[in-house]
């Protein structure tokens, strides 16, 4: 998962770019990067690794001209976390420069690697989305579009992109549409981003969402609409809803928040917790299903969990270590709030189980008499080929014990998710068009040749 972002038209274009991956910094901690375009097609990149405050400090992007710009977040799902795999990406061809900013996963890369490199293409990375580059550098095609449509041309998988060639920026999603991408206009600027809080943050106004299969050019302030591939069955990622996107975002052209709310309120009509005297989130992603918990079971909502704001999201840290030492540090409990009582644990997801054991067992050092165990989405029971770093299927705790066994392991009184029917219903614009395969196990695409133990061995 990665957030992306651009602008055409503006006079400060990277500076925009530079507001909007802060806005988009919680879909990757691991790399920043900017690259802004003269009208002449001079290209200025500028990548580092860590936070976007840490890789592209503000008093950086005095070279970074340009009325046009791209900019990316990382967070690793192809290729290890290195400043070569930093994006976006960059090359000169015979026709100028190209640049290139992805949010996803390509199913087939390791088969489109392979044909390049066998007619002579020399790679920089390890990453998926350097196939792209190539492609795009390798069309005849004359005009951008189309040469995107021809890069485009026979890759599965998952992407959301926003790409320059020279002065042109060009946005396209898949035919699937398994990851958001919207365009907004401040004043005569045209605005690309993953989740509509970052065109917030910029001031700019919602034009529509990219519809899956499209590619649209944007020169001279106009939207040229290219509809490149035919739109197959939908397959948007639910996780977005779940975990991933802000709460203060519309993704799939639906709140956030009012999803969090409605999984929270469903999870409570599945999942009660007779005896129960209060409810508290996991925060922050899980704060407006708890709400919608308490909301459906009558029960208060409290504030039990204290998060340091100051730490990253656990889950994309690309380390277990990392993540250990994170939990650890970002958390910690109200003694006032839980001591001698019986509580409801609202949490949005449980990957590995390791984060969950922690704070069940921070829960418990603060007094709590009983811990319920309550979780907005269905077990994780399967890995993500499509832009999410889900772990190899071994490490998943639900792929490998029983509801009844978790709870044990996770030294809960008692657990209960969401059924798979319920978590689609009760997202907006479900139960059909979206993806829950690491829930499900019904993949849309075969699986990738390198997978290894149901993960891309690359990753």
């Amino acid at each position: 998962m990665c957030g992306i972002f651009g602008v055409y038209g503006h006079p400060d274009a990277a500076v925009l770019t530079h507001l909007g991956l802060y806005a988009l910094q919680h879909r990757g901690q691991e790399s920043a990067g900017i690259m802004s375009i003269e009208a002449d097609g001079a290209a200025h990149p500028m990548r580092a690794m860590g936070l976007v405050s840490e890789a592209i400090p503000s008093s950086a992007l005095k070279p970074l001209t340009g009325h046009v710009a791209i900019g990316h977040t990382r967070y690793s799902t192809a290729g290890s976390s290195t400043i070569e795999n930093a994006q976006p990406i960059m090359a000169r061809f015979r026709g100028g420069s190209i640049g290139l900013a992805h949010n996803g996963n390509l199913t087939n890369a390791p088969e489109l690697r392979a044909e390049l490199e066998a007619d002579g293409a020399i790679f920089s990375s390890t990453m998926d989305s350097e196939v792209l580059l190539h492609r795009l550098a390798r069309s005849h095609a004359t005009d951008p579009a189309q040469r995107l449509a021809d890069a485009l041309a026979g890759v599965e998988g998952a992407y959301s992109l926003v790409v320059t060639i020279n002065d042109t920026l060009l946005v396209a999603r898949d035919p699937r549409g398994w990851r958001p991408l919207v365009l907004g206009r401040l004043g005569e600027a045209i605005i690309a981003a993953s989740e509509t809080c970052a065109l917030d943050i910029v001031g700019a106004t919602l034009l529509r969402e990219v519809q899956p299969g499209e590619i649209i050019a944007i020169e001279d302030g106009e939207l040229r609409v290219l509809q490149a591939m035919a739109p197959q069955s939908l397959r948007k990622c639910v996780f977005e809803h779940v975990y991933f996107a802000r709460p203060d975002s519309q993704v799939f052209g639906h709140s956030v928040d009012r999803a969090r709310r409605a999984l929270g309120r469903q999870l409570a009509r599945e999942q009660p917790a007779p005896g129960a005297e209060l409810v508290f989130a996991v925060p922050d992603s899980s704060n407006a299903a708890a709400l919608g918990y308490a909301e459906e079971s009558g029960l208060p909502l409290e504030l039990a969990l204290i998060r340091n704001h100051y730490i990253g999201r656990t889950f994309i840290n690309p380390t277990q270590a990392g993540r250990d030492a994170k939990v650890k540090v970002k958390y910690n409990a109200v003694r006032e709030v839980l001591a001698g009582r019986s509580v409801v644990m609202i949490d949005d997801s449980i990957v590995r189980g390791t984060t969950t054991r922690g704070l069940v067992t921070m829960v418990r050092a603060a007094g709590a008499r009983e811990v319920h165990m309550r979780v907005s989405s269905a077990p994780v029971t399967g890995p993500c080929w499509y832009g999410i770093d889900t772990p190899r299927r071994s490490e998943l705790i639900a792929a490998n014990m029983t509801v009844e066994e978790i709870a044990k392991n996770l030294g809960v009184d008692t657990l209960g998710y969401l059924t798979i029917e319920g978590m689609l219903a009760a997202v907006p614009g479900g139960p059909e068009g979206f993806c829950h395969a690491c829930f499900s196990g019904d993949y849309p695409t075969p699986p990738p040749s390198d997978a290894v133990d149901g993960v891309l061995a690359r990753c």
